[in-house]
């Protein structure tokens, strides 16, 4: 059942939740990781028996190594992972200090080397596997205050590209989703005024739901999508379309 288990980082809030209640819903088993005990308790808590939750801070290796131990205690690791797991620590570069870019680079990228190298071997011996990544539209867009993070989208969308090269010859595959304006908890705190600034660089007129992106994220693990791979699709209701 390995090519139905699914790893999903950062799946407590958000859209790794939105990703693992819909995953759960089409019949998935998902592993979803977060932080602490609380985010455990809310995965186990609010998914279908389908799912289950492990503490994994990506930023360490000793947590990594740790989680992926106590899924082995019940299963195989999975043959496909959803990266999602993500920090901003944002500021101008004048005033941005060396731990604000370090976290940032440290989770974003190191943490995506630290979860995705120890499945890769599970799926080269089996010649399956999936791994899709999420990006931000930043990453192509740029945007002042965020060096830090965007940066660390450019990596993840070229780590896609070369990673999916190297697994290519055993049919594993390896794409991103590049997330626009998303409606989550992050963005309910805007002012209206704030809001409506982002409406209005959006040629669809409204921000996206969780719900799209987690489709996105659906097709690429699915066999519609065995032939798409070392690509980005942009969730961003037209704000970049290059």
């Amino acid at each position: 059942m390995e090519d139905k288990s699914i790893l999903i980082t950062g799946a407590s809030r958000g859209l790794g939740f939105e990703m693992a209640k819909r995953l759960a819903k089409s019949g998935y088993q998902v592993i979803g990781t977060a932080t602490s005990g609380e985010g455990v308790a809310k995965i186990t808590n609010a998914l279908p028996a389908n799912a289950i939750a492990v503490q994994m801070r990506v930023d360490d290796d000793d947590s990594v190594s740790s989680a992926y131990s106590k899924i082995q205690e019940t299963c195989e690791l999975p043959h496909i992972v959803i990266n999602n797991a993500g920090v901003t620590s944002d500021n101008l570069i004048m005033r941005m200090s060396e731990e604000e870019w370090s976290s940032v680079v440290n989770t974003n990228v190191n943490g995506l080397y630290r979860v995705t190298k120890p499945l890769v071997r599970g799926m080269m011996k089996a010649r399956w596997g999936r791994i899709v990544n999420i990006s931000s539209v930043v990453a192509r867009m740029g945007s002042p205050g965020q060096t830090n993070y965007v940066a660390s989208k450019a990596a993840i969308e070229g780590f896609t590209r070369s990673l999916a090269l190297e697994l290519a010859p055993r049919n594993i595959t390896v794409n991103s989703v590049a997330p626009g304006f998303i409606e989550t908890d992050m963005t309910s705190e805007l002012t209206q005024e704030q809001s409506q600034a982002i409406l209005d660089r959006v040629p669809l007129g409204r921000m996206g739901k969780p719900q799209e992106v987690a489709a996105a994220v659906e097709f690429l693990i699915s066999d519609a999508a065995a032939y798409i791979t070392g690509q980005t699709i942009q969730v961003n209701g037209g704000l970049y379309n290059g």
